[in-house]
């Protein structure tokens, strides 16, 4: 009969235990404030119970936590939230070369301080060397390096014969290897392939710059093969859009994230037609704010052009967001070697967004896009233990969001700030 009764309960999830993990699994987090997610009431005197990696309770001053716990001392009495998620990063630092073979020492500190350090627990690989993000996937899952859960794109896909001319430097062997599909059944061949390798998602480049004002555009056949394929395999379509007509294109494909406002061509504005099209086809945008005074540095540009320019893209993400766009917030990270994104919080909130806002940008929006919105994003019991912990408030404060005192994934402890 027992054996029964386990087995009825595995088939149909409808019997509750009263097991709890071991002591050892289970302790307390205590906060001067906690924000359940950006769309509910911030908690004062809040503390969380962790248990087996997931959160078992929530709970205030007016009401006292379980004792007998262990309490992560070194992470509480900051402002707690759920984990981060950066959406656009990159592998591609020769430090993080030969993953697979890398010492522990060799990994850990790069990776530290391009994710958990900033207290992103989920990031989004929007193009690596998939086999070396793969490698350092699985490291991270077998627990012999502190990192955050990735999702990958794999290798981004261009258009026929259109390598951006930013990338032609790089060794000729590299350059034979980006895919660049002349028909769509080689593009859904591509994405296969990618899948079967571990991608989550496809990147499709559906305009790039080719110097001197000429721009390669991807045939809308090619552009449609991998947003079907991508679709049929259960992933992500993230598109690099190059200029407000890529924007259209990579709309009109069925994409499912623009991964950058755009600068090009001057004056660059998205319009109501546009924005239009892509909140009603629930497109959402990565804007990557930071990245064009960066790249605009690079190439010497006097600083009060490199303002306006910013500018132009900062109204776009206003327009984007006040039609109800969904953001993900996102910086580009590791192919810019400026990591700490305070000024894309900054940038953000000058374009409009809320300090709210920018916390759905981290946490219930992306976990809504990835469809995991039932495990992570919120702070809530049974959701996955992925936590952050502020010394600050960014309420008052944006870039209280960068002053990371903790960072906890599934439970464990990745990145605890020095005294």
């Amino acid at each position: 009969m027992k054996q029964f009764v386990v087995l009825f309960c595995l088939a149909t999830a409808g019997c509750a235990t009263t097991q709890r993990p071991a002591a050892a699994e289970r302790w307390l987090l205590t906060g001067a404030r906690l924000y359940v997610a950006p769309d509910a009431p911030p908690l004062d005197n809040a503390w969380v119970v962790v248990s087996g990696g997931k959160i078992e309770a929530v709970g205030s001053a007016s009401e006292a936590p379980p004792t007998g716990l262990r309490r992560a001392d070194a992470c509480s009495g900051g402002v707690i939230m759920a984990g981060f998620q950066n959406s656009h990063v990159h592998f591609t630092d020769p430090a993080f070369a030969g993953a697979a073979g890398r010492s522990r020492e060799e990994l850990q500190s790069p990776l530290s301080q391009l994710t958990t350090r900033f207290g992103f627990t989920t990031v989004v690989d929007t193009g690596s060397e998939p086999a070396n993000t793969a490698a350092l996937r699985q490291r991270i899952e077998r627990g012999e390096l502190q990192g955050p859960a990735i999702l990958t794109v794999g290798a981004p896909l261009y258009p026929e014969n259109g390598i951006p001319f930013y990338l032609r430097d790089l060794p000729p062997a590299l350059l034979q290897q980006l895919a660049q599909p002349a028909t769509a059944d080689e593009a859904r061949a591509i994405v296969r392939s990618s899948f079967e390798n571990g991608a989550n998602g496809s990147k499709v480049f559906v305009a790039t710059p080719q110097g001197r004002g000429k721009i390669r555009r991807m045939s809308a056949d090619v552009a449609s093969a991998v947003v079907a394929e991508t679709h049929r395999l259960g992933g992500l379509v993230m598109a690099h859009p190059t200029d407000p007509e890529g924007v259209s294109a990579a709309v009109q494909a069925g994409v499912d994230i623009i991964v950058h406002t755009t600068i090009d061509p001057p004056k660059s504005t998205w319009s109501a037609e546009l924005v239009g099209q892509l909140v009603a086809r629930n497109v959402s945008v990565v804007p990557t704010l930071q990245l064009w005074g960066y790249e605009l540095a690079k190439a010497t540009v006097p600083t009060d052009v490199r303002e306006r320019i910013v500018a132009d893209a900062q109204r776009q993400l206003a327009a984007f967001s006040s039609a109800g766009g969904q953001v993900l917030f996102g910086t580009d990270a590791g192919y810019m070697t400026d990591l700490d994104p305070t000024q894309e919080y900054v940038l953000m909130e000058q374009a409009g967004l809320t300090p709210m806002q920018l916390l759905a940008s981290l946490t219930t929006a992306p976990a809504s896009r990835w469809s995991a919105a039932e495990r992570r994003g919120r702070v809530k019991p049974g959701f996955d233990a992925d936590l952050v912990v502020l010394a600050g408030d960014p309420a008052t404060d944006v870039r209280r969001f960068t002053d990371v005192k903790c960072t906890i994934r599934a439970g464990k402890e990745l990145f605890v700030r020095s005294p």
